[in-house]
This record gives C-alpha cells, sequence and structure tokens, in this order.
C-alpha cells in the first residue's frame, strides 16, 4: 500500500489501519474472519475519509487530500477483495444447508423453512443489503477483472474523491452491460427459431438425398477432390522419382500405388458411362 504522511493530527496511524486490513485478508481462514477483515478496511476507509475532509476544511495542501484519497482508495480495494470471498463463502455455506436460502420476500422480511436448523443471515450478523453488495461486486468483478481497482484509478487521476457509491455504480454498469448483452443473445436465439424452415417432409428429404446424396455421399466425392489436389500438387513422375531421397526409398511400395491408379482409372471409366448413357455404371 502507499505510504502516508501524517494526515490529520487525529490519524496518525492510518497507513497502520490499511496494512493491517490487508494483512487480516491475506490470512483470514474462515467466514468470520474475511468479515473482520472487511469491519477493519471499512474503519480504514472512514478514517481516511475524514482526514481528507478535515485537510480540505482547513484548506490543506492538495497533496495531503491527495494521499488521503489514495488511502481510501486502498482501503475500498481490500473491503471490496473482502466482500468477494464474503460473497463465495456465504453461497458455499447455503450449498452445504450450513445457511439457510430464502424461500420469499415479504417487504422486507426474509422467511426461511421452519425446522430445518440452518442459521439465517441475522444469526451471521449479516444484512441482506450487504449481502446483495457482497454479490454484486464479486460478480462485476468476475465479469471484468480489475473493475475495482480502475474505477478507484480513474476518480483518483481526476482528483475525485474513491467512495463506495462509485464503486457499487461500477458494479451495477458493468453488470447492467452483461444483462443487456445476454438479452441480445436470447433475442437474436429467439429470433433465428422463429426463422428456422419447417422440417422437412419424409418426400422432400427423399428429394433432397436424390439429388444431393446422403454425407456419406458427398464425403466420397469430397475424398476423390483431395486426391486429384494432392497429385495435382506433385511433380511429374520421372522428378517425383529422382527426388525419392534414398533413406525413404525403402518405404515406398509400388503394389499400393498400382491398386490405387488401377482404381481411379476404373472410376474414371465407370463415371464416364453414367455420364454419358444417363444409367447406373454398374448395371
Amino acid at each position: 500500500m502507499t505510504a502516508l504522511a501524517p494526515i490529520a493530527a487525529d490519524s496518525p496511524g492510518l497507513p497502520g489501519l490499511i496494512e493491517r486490513a490487508a494483512s487480516m485478508l491475506a490470512g483470514a481462514k474462515t467466514a468470520a474472519e474475511v468479515l473482520e477483515a472487511r469491519e477493519a478496511a471499512g474503519l480504514a476507509y472512514d478514517t481516511a475519509r475524514r482526514a481528507a475532509r478535515l485537510n480540505r476544511a482547513k484548506a490543506a495542501h492538495d497533496d495531503l487530500v491527495a494521499a488521503a484519497h489514495r488511502a481510501q482508495a486502498d482501503a475500498l480495494e481490500i473491503e471490496a477483495a473482502a466482500k468477494r470471498r464474503l460473497a463465495d463463502e456465504y453461497d458455499a455455506a447455503q450449498a452445504r444447508g450450513e445457511v439457510a436460502s430464502a424461500t420469499s420476500n415479504r417487504g422486507n422480511q426474509w422467511t426461511v423453512p421452519e425446522g430445518n436448523g440452518a442459521a439465517t443471515a441475522a444469526d451471521l450478523g449479516l444484512s441482506r443489503k450487504s449481502i446483495h453488495d457482497a454479490r454484486l461486486i464479486r460478480d462485476a468483478e468476475a465479469a471484468d477483472p480489475g473493475l475495482v481497482r480502475r474505477t478507484l484509478d480513474e476518480r483518483l487521476d481526476r482528483g475525485e474523491e474513491p467512495t463506495r457509491a462509485a464503486v457499487r455504480r461500477a458494479a451495477e454498469a458493468r453488470l447492467q452491460r452483461s444483462l443487456d448483452r445476454l438479452q441480445r443473445v436470447q433475442e437474436s436465439v429467439r429470433r433465428l427459431e422463429e426463422d428456422r424452415p419447417p422440417p422437412l417432409t419424409p418426400e422432400q428429404r427423399a428429394r433432397q438425398i436424390a439429388v444431393f446424396g446422403t454425407p456419406e455421399d458427398r464425403a466420397i466425392h469430397e475424398r476423390l477432390v483431395e486426391i486429384v489436389e494432392r497429385i495435382d500438387e506433385q511433380p511429374g513422375p520421372a522428378e517425383a522419382v529422382r527426388r525419392i531421397p534414398p533413406a525413404s526409398r525403402h518405404a515406398v511400395r509400388t503394389a499400393p500405388i498400382r491398386r490405387a491408379a488401377a482404381w481411379l482409372t476404373e472410376f474414371s471409366t465407370l463415371y464416364e458411362q453414367e455420364v454419358r448413357n444417363g444409367t447406373d455404371a454398374s448395371e
């Protein structure tokens, strides 16, 4: 974190508060420890915010205000990271059945199934809003890694105060863009489904196969085209013989080559008869 000069007489330990919050989060092993790190980061943020406002009120040098703002940004970054972890811990606990999942929302009261023995958010000291905010930050950061830090740095570059509200707005805007993109994709899929032609009738499918053949039929033609293209890429026979390296001559077997040549010759003859007579050449 950024080392700060004393910002206000009543906040000489601000850098220490930020370092402590970062250390607590790095060493957190449980949801309770993550929650403590979040609270420590929130305390550092509030302290830095008061220091910035006190400096502005005293018409202090711009560097002091900027230093306080950087401290706010650092504290908010730690707090956002703690919120992301808290959201993961909470959702994992719900999946394990250790925390009750809400089943309905009546006004501001959430009800949970009775008798399941699971703790509620209130039991854990969490409000519905704090859980929502934690998930919001986590999902936005997952969709756009580095979003929180970029948002804070952009405000610092403009000389603006980094705030929780700014981070929340950036997260909401990012998720809204993702939602808009998903809705556009769904709309495109819906239109494609509407524009998709009806399935072929048995008679139409039979006519299609009669003209275009089956996939296996078309694969035969494609292999023939590939064989001809490969042969066209070869030099003349005399040059090809000269260019076979001595070390590779033991691997050249002429019997399969002659069989291939005979097959191509017979195919050419039968195909020409088919085209000329309009009947099955094999008959």
